[in-house]
């Protein structure tokens, strides 16, 4: 995609907290040009606003959370992932509740509502951030790194010492199309006595075998089974998507994971922020973005049949 894009028209999307367990509303609004992801909290006195960055990441303990000042949202990883799905570069959501719908716990639901809704492009250009040098970053056994490369492309190996788990491993050149194919879908997991200690200690209050892939002691607890044989690395795809997302522009280069979470992941959008002699930013050209914005709009959009089968 060459050009800057939004969403047609106005929108919304409830579901449950995962972990306030109550139903919260976002309302999505086209963006002109240039805006990029802003999140505007609407349940206080003033509507407090907070916009998608590395930068305003506040914590990253069991989700990504950006905030400012005292007001936060959380859990903001799958929706980010989906918006890449869609092509959305700029985004107006007034939610109001401290943290996005987990919905299934995969994005699926998200694409679903923004293909409803449609995808407008703009007269702006895109810019991508280039990966020129590797970047690498370790700690203990987790390590992530990212090399240049003519693609967007994750590769994650994670492991669980657990027989429904044990070693995953998958590697995805991401479009749109992939993207939505391969990744959207996964669902976001945990172990069962995990899930009872966070509800023991007031988290975890909306979660459930329907937003949530629970692990018991030898079988998966949830009666459909899993969407993939390996679902669990593919979840882990989708957040690196969401929590890279964060630096702000869409990549060339590929990550190479091998146990990360949420916290390196930010570690890393931090190191390569940090190290601006490793990438480069490229925009399209005017002559580009003329010819593109000639071209149908459904020629630009990938192919959500996956959504509704």
């Amino acid at each position: 995609m060459i050009c800057q894009c939004t969403i047609s028209k106005p929108t919304r999307i409830s579901g449950i907290g995962l972990h306030t367990g109550n139903n919260i509303t976002m309302r999505l609004h086209p963006a002109p040009a240039n805006t990029g992801v802003i999140f505007h909290r609407t349940d206080g006195e003033l509507t407090q606003t907070i916009k998608a960055m590395s930068a305003n990441v506040v914590d990253t303990k069991m989700a990504t959370v950006i905030g400012n000042g005292e007001s936060s949202v959380s859990t903001i990883e799958h929706f980010m992932a989906a918006l890449i799905a869609c092509h959305i570069d700029n985004l107006h959501i007034y939610i109001d509740g401290p943290e996005v719908p987990i919905m299934d716990g995969s994005a699926a639901p998200f694409i679903n509502s923004l293909q409803e809704v449609g995808i407008s492009r703009l007269n702006h250009s895109r810019k991508l951030l280039v990966i020129n040098k590797p970047i690498k970053l370790v700690e203990g056994d987790k390590q992530i790194s990212i090399i240049p490369s003519r693609f967007f492309k994750i590769s994650f190996n994670m492991y669980f010492n657990h027989p429904c788990v044990r070693q995953q491993y998958r590697s995805v050149n991401l479009t749109p199309e992939s993207l939505c194919r391969e990744v959207a879908a996964a669902r976001t997991f945990g172990f069962y006595e995990e899930v009872e200690y966070l509800k023991s200690i007031g988290l975890a209050r909306g979660g459930s075998l329907d937003n949530a892939i629970v692990i018991g002691k030898d079988k998966i607890m949830n009666p459909e089974g899993l969407r993939y044989s390996d679902e669990f690395v593919r979840h882990k795809i989708l957040d690196t998507i969401g929590d890279f997302s964060l630096l702000g522009f869409n990549i060339l280069g590929h990550i190479k994971s091998n146990k990360a979470g949420h916290d390196m992941n930010h570690k890393m959008v931090e190191k390569i922020i940090a190290n601006p002699d490793s990438w480069r930013i490229v925009e399209f050209s005017e002559a580009d973005l003329k010819e593109a914005l000639q071209l149908p709009a459904t020629l630009l959009q990938p192919d959500f049949a996956w959504a509704k089968s």
